[in-house]
């Protein structure tokens, strides 16, 4: 279906074009990025394609915030919402400050512990502020139109439920819906069929899901719900109930999930998320998150959380892999992505810990401080040691405790498997030196092997 939709969308393109000479408003030109799974209902492309032809629309997508920011993963909706945001729609970013403490268990195979209130409503304001900071972002260094983008609306769904009534909504809403199209939903029966089954709180979701977006049409006129593929059977349900309540046409328009090579979702593998706060994934991370991208992964990566049109992508990895040892698609995805998220300040942090760290330049090395080192380096021991005249190598590498025992740390260094800011030392007895051993920021990196740093801070 989703095939025909894009055909139907090449078709209607140029029309548009001639209509809006100038304009971007139809967004969904972009289907040749891949940026759109599929469609619901799924024999819809004519009338949303008429719906965006026509005048601009509301387009919203829900975030739960299940933690205090969001991930990588996360990534592939904002940059949906962007592309509908640069067409000159309105976007609405929904925060579920209600639903996020009711779960989804859309791909889970067990229920979430339940979040206190206070949480999930600190929840809220970290995510709000990620999100408002990359819509400003975008808007900063990758809008160069003369055509002002509509702001981004922020909301959140915890405002409309705190005056509702339980036996109002049940009775209201429910009445509505049909259970037995909510049992066949995948999340759900998959969950019934499991060990742990599936709670009411939990089955329930799917309703709240639909009423968002029903208050959402009323308040709004949002006719268009933006998600990814595992969310299509929330987007039914609101279809459904908006269908039966008002008969206004609504459309879901789904984005595909990106994965790592194995499987994993992506950025949010076995629970080391790469997320989007720089308090809880430093810039420079980021950063090197995407640069260790498998060059399988780079031209899909380009696509769907880059603004380059589908030819460029093209180009781009053509001459990417023309020389893989660059990295030129990498280089170019964590620019932007960084960019993006955390502005030219935080770019430019990521890029000098990236050459202090792997360039081998003590220049570099010495221009960082202890604090973009750590962070630079998450898992290096941080150390203050009271710098004293005579010090010797093996006494600063003890005082790091980055050995054992002595005996350890003589033998080790003897064999060339220690390093102070990145040059090999191999004399236990030399004594440190000013501006070679100890950098004019006070500070000494040292390593043991290819991945053991220790960060010492000297005082003086």
């Amino acid at each position: 279906m989703i095939v025909q939709f894009y055909r139907c969308l090449s078709v209607r393109r140029n029309i548009f074009l001639m209509r809006r000479k100038h304009s971007s408003r139809n967004v969904l030109k972009y289907q040749d990025k891949g940026l759109f799974h599929d469609i619901f209902p799924s024999n819809s492309a004519h009338e949303i394609i008429d719906l965006c032809n026509g005048a601009p629309q509301t387009v919203y997508a829900g975030f739960d915030p299940t933690a205090r920011s969001l991930h990588v993963g996360n990534l592939l909706i904002l940059a949906n919402l962007l592309h509908w945001h640069r067409g000159g729609h309105h976007v609405i970013a929904l925060i579920g400050g209600a639903t996020g403490r009711i779960g989804d268990p859309s791909g889970k195979n067990k229920e979430r512990e339940e979040q206190k209130e206070e949480i999930v409503k600190e929840n809220v304001n970290y995510i709000s502020n990620i999100i408002l900071k990359i819509f400003e972002n975008h808007k900063k260094y990758f809008w160069h139109e003369n055509t002002p983008l509509v702001p981004v609306s922020l909301v959140n769904n915890a405002e409309w439920y705190k005056s509702l009534s339980c036996v109002d909504f049940i009775c209201g809403i429910g009445r509505h819906l049909r259970l037995g199209q909510m049992l066949s939903r995948t999340s759900v029966a998959s969950r019934l069929q499991s060990e742990q089954g599936i709670s009411f709180t939990e089955f329930s979701y799917q309703v709240f899901q639909a009423y968002d977006w029903l208050h959402l049409l009323n308040k709004y006129n949002c006719r268009i719900q933006i998600g990814g593929s595992d969310q299509i059977g929330n987007i039914m349900t609101g279809h459904e109930l908006i269908t039966r309540v008002t008969r206004k046409s609504v459309y879901g328009v789904v984005a595909p999930l990106i994965t790592s090579e194995s499987g994993d979702k992506f950025g949010k593998t076995a629970g080391n998320a790469v997320w989007l706060d720089p308090n809880m994934t430093s810039p420079f991370e980021l950063y090197q998150f995407f640069m260790r991208l498998p060059d399988s992964k780079v031209s899909e990566i380009l696509s769907l959380l880059t603004f380059l049109s589908a030819g460029e992508v093209k180009d781009l990895v053509a001459s990417h892999m023309k020389e893989p040892d660059l990295r030129k698609g990498q280089k170019y995805v964590a620019e932007k992505i960084t960019l993006l998220v955390h502005g030219e300040e935080g770019l430019a942090s990521a890029k000098n810990t990236t050459k202090a760290l792997y360039s081998r330049d003590i220049k570099a090395l010495a221009g960082l401080s202890s604090e973009d080192l750590t962070s630079g380096l998450r898992g290096a021991e941080f150390v203050e040691i009271l710098l004293r005249p005579g010090i010797t190598v093996l006494e600063a590498a003890l005082a790091a405790r980055c050995f054992l025992s002595q005996s350890d740390a003589e033998r080790i260094i003897k064999a060339g498997g220690f390093y102070v800011n990145h040059q090999r030392s191999t004399n236990p007895s030399e004594i440190l030196v000013n501006g070679l051993h100890i950098l004019p920021n006070k500070i000494s990196l040292l390593r043991v092997g290819k991945k053991n740093y220790w960060i010492i801070k000297w005082l003086s």
